[in-house]
């Protein structure tokens, strides 16, 4: 699967252009189909693109905003996806944006990932915008290496859904899109930073295995060839 890649001398620069790649795929999905559609992810990457997205000026009352994973805990919780979002992005002109969360009270990660998959529904598919991130495992979403899941999240033949996921290097359980949701994203972005996930990010190019590196099979089976933003 062929890629772009996309470098920056700082991390400023990566987030000011990454908003503004994003801000107009938005605003033609608004243009051409009255609503868009934007998945993102959550960690400390994208928050100063979130910052520089929050103040694009575009319709964003017509924008749905919702999360490629979440961890099962409240949204109050300093770990949620979330909180991070609501945080970061949804202020400034992004507030009156629409956001869908994937967590919901429960009793368990299975029942809440059951009622994200209704709420998500309705967004309609594919993605107009799907944000991803890549940790130093090379897990994307959540789609862990050792993953109780991982087959199933990978599976292109799965039906679009939010699973859960429990793996020793996730912490609590999750919740997560499944690749099948995100692989055709009108624009599907993947965003790190760093020399150390950059060398991350050239192993995983160097080889096939998607247990070892989930982030595999976004690089090399995705519907829609993945633009990687990288600072270091």
């Amino acid at each position: 699967m062929a890629h772009v890649m996309h470098a920056f001398e700082t991390r400023p620069a990566l987030a000011a252009a990454l908003a503004e790649r994003v801000s107009g795929a938005l605003q033609a999905a608004v243009a051409t189909r009255g609503t868009a559609t934007l998945a993102v992810s959550g960690g400390s990457t994208p928050k100063a693109f979130f910052e520089a997205l929050s103040a694009q000026p575009i319709a964003w009352d017509r924008v749905k905003v919702t999360l490629v994973d979440e961890r099962f805990v409240s949204p109050d919780h300093e770990r949620s996806n979330h909180k991070l979002v609501a945080t970061h992005l949804l202020k400034n002109a992004a507030a009156v944006a629409e956001f869908v969360p994937l967590y919901h009270p429960a009793e368990t990660a299975d029942a809440a990932a059951a009622f994200a998959t209704a709420a998500i529904a309705p967004l309609g598919h594919p993605f107009d915008v799907v944000i991803l991130g890549m940790g130093n495992d090379g897990h994307t979403a959540s789609f862990f290496p050792g993953g109780n899941h991982l087959g199933a999240a990978l599976d292109a033949g799965t039906a679009r859904c939010v699973m859960t996921m429990e793996a020793e290097g996730a912490g609590e359980p999750r919740l997560t899109l499944s690749f099948s949701a995100l692989a055709d994203a009108r624009l599907l972005v993947l965003h790190i930073e760093g020399a150390e996930k950059k060398t991350v990010l050239e192993k995983a190019l160097s080889g096939h295995d998607e247990t070892e590196m989930p982030i595999r099979a976004v690089l090399e089976r995705a519907a829609t060839a993945p633009d990687i933003y990288w600072a270091p």
